[in-house]
């Protein structure tokens, strides 16, 4: 019998080989050669491959009989799931493989900043003897701030207190109950900047955490104060960066990570490189021999289950399982229902109720729990999200969650519902349904409200006290703004309220944003953005 191709098309470590077994045929290519790729894909079975090679919509056109990619890291931005998807391909990452690696680079970059390794050494390397030039500060009883409280976040956070440290932690998503048992004490990220001594940033990089940390939030901190980027670049605003490291405004930087890599000549990255209290190191989170063998030997695994047909706990874009193909479609609404949800939630998830309603109550939809959840932590913690470690998130923060089957839906022949319940003791309650024979993925209820609008990339959601004239006034503002408004729905109430959602063409901008809020006086005021892997 002829064995299944396995094609390494980087350099990976022995163990990674090891790992695959003897039941396949291992080949390799150079996957920066696209040429030599493409000819190599034509056999091809399974595809491992790290940062170099791009796995993109024509890779997977040569490729008819591959089943999986698998991305030896954490970072998927080389692999076009879109396409991978559609052409039935799995794709594998190794998502928990340099959280360690991560956490300590940044512990390394904080001890730099606090006493002036990297300069120390340059100097003392170029022949000199400048003790008193760098007098550093000691880490012991210093107030460190973390934004983000994911695992990465959590392991900063044992491996500081363990310098006496005070640790305290802004993340929205996080209950006090689990910052209370990590040790860590959650403020708002006003007051977090205005304490710490040293920050730390470990959020993923969306539409809204992109530029978080800018010159408004850099003013508020400590002019001794130290901040540290490992995780994502463009989290921090580089030019405000560089404004406040010149001006005096905070005290140093020390970044992994840059919004363009390498940093170009001319860019704002560029110039940080060159400032005296800053310590850069060229994008190392995952650059240990550990990290490396642990991605390879994770991916191994994946691609043997993946294979054999078996459940692949680390499937960014397949569901473990088998899925009824009425099922199925349901997946992706459910997952941008996830995310429209975290998006509305004004607080961290305590508990979350799933409901399926109608038709689908006589199918397995298990998945449907999975889906939501994935969608949901996929817009809050900075690792990559799957079907399988999506319920670790949940069950890591304290988030309770059920799943609720029931035949009987008055008005959707399938509904499915999320309703969790918030740290602020509120409720939020969103429900979706495929509609037509096109199967169009809809939002047709938020806290009651009765709507039904087709789930796109941006929507902006508020809710105001009803009465004539605000359709005006927010269609004015994006019509100056040359922002297209694409949908539109108003839903009333009988407290005289009314809640509006719009479909625009592209994002808004956070202060257009502002202006629009404040002038229809919404107590509810949302930008959504909808992802696709």
């Amino acid at each position: 019998m002829t064995k299944p191709v396995v094609l390494i098309a980087e350099e990976l470590s022995p163990a990674t080989i090891e790992a695959l077994g003897p039941d396949f045929d291992v080949r390799s290519v150079d996957g920066t050669d696209r040429p030599a790729l493409l000819a190599a894909l034509a056999d091809a079975h399974a595809v491992l491959v790290r940062s170099a090679t791009k796995i993109d919509a024509e890779a997977l056109a040569a490729a008819p009989s591959l089943k999986v990619v698998a991305r030896a890291g954490v970072g998927l931005d080389n692999v076009d799931i879109k396409a991978a998807t559609a052409a039935g391909v799995m794709v594998v990452n190794a998502p928990t493989s340099n959280i360690v690696s991560a956490a300590e680079l940044t512990i390394g970059h904080i001890l730099s900043l606090a006493r002036h390794i990297p300069a120390a050494h340059a100097s003392l390397a170029a022949g000199q003897w400048k003790r008193s030039a760098f007098t550093g500060t000691e880490l012991f009883e210093k107030t460190v701030g973390i934004v983000g409280l994911g695992r990465i976040g959590a392991l900063i956070a044992a491996r500081l207190q363990a310098f006496d440290m005070r640790v305290v932690a802004y993340d929205p998503y996080v209950t006090a109950t689990r910052a209370q048992q990590l040790g860590v004490t959650l403020l708002s990220l006003d007051d977090l900047l205005a304490q710490v001594d040293f920050l730390t940033i470990h959020m993923p990089k969306t539409p809204e955490t992109t530029g978080m940390i800018g010159i408004d939030q850099l003013r508020r901190m400590k002019r001794t104060a130290f901040v540290v980027n490992v995780a994502r670049g463009g989290l921090i605003d580089e030019d405000a960066l560089y404004k406040a490291l010149t001006t005096g405004e905070i005290a140093g930087a020390g970044l992994d990570v840059f919004s363009t890599e390498p940093p170009a000549e001319g860019g704002p990255a560029r110039r940080l490189l060159d400032l005296p209290n800053v310590v850069v190191t060229p994008h190392l989170g995952a650059s240990t021999e550990e990290a490396q063998e642990k991605a390879g030997v994770s991916v191994a695994r994946s691609v043997k289950l993946a294979l054999e047909g078996d459940l692949v706990p680390d499937a960014v874009n397949v569901a473990g399982g088998v899925i009824d193909p009425f099922v199925r479609p349901g997946i992706g609404l459910v997952e941008k229902l996830g995310q429209f949800f975290s998006g509305l939630a004004p607080s961290a998830l305590t508990s979350l109720d799933i409901e399926v309603r109608g038709e689908l109550a006589a199918y397995d939809v298990s998945v449907y729990k999975l889906a939501a959840l994935k969608g949901i932590f996929s817009r809050i913690v900075s690792e990559t999200v799957s079907y399988v470690n999506a319920p670790l998130f949940a069950e890591q923060r304290g988030v309770e969650t059920r799943l609720i089957v029931e035949a009987e839906s008055p008005l959707y022949r399938n509904i499915t519902i999320l309703r969790g319940t918030l740290a602020d003791g509120s409720v939020l309650t969103v429900a979706g349904t495929l509609a037509g024979t096109r199967m169009v993925p809809k939002v047709v209820e938020i806290d009651g409200y009765d709507i039904e609008v087709p789930l796109e990339q941006h929507h902006v959601v508020m809710r105001y006290a009803d009465r004539p004239g605000i359709v005006a006034i927010y269609g004015q503002k994006l019509g100056d703004a040359d922002i297209n408004i694409a949908g539109l729905q108003v839903a009333p109430d009988d407290a005289g309220r009314a809640l509006s959602v719009l479909t625009v063409d592209s994002r808004v901008p956070d202060a257009l944003l502002a202006e629009m809020r404040d002038a229809v006086g919404a107590d509810l005021f949302r930008q959504i953005e909808i992802t696709e892997d």
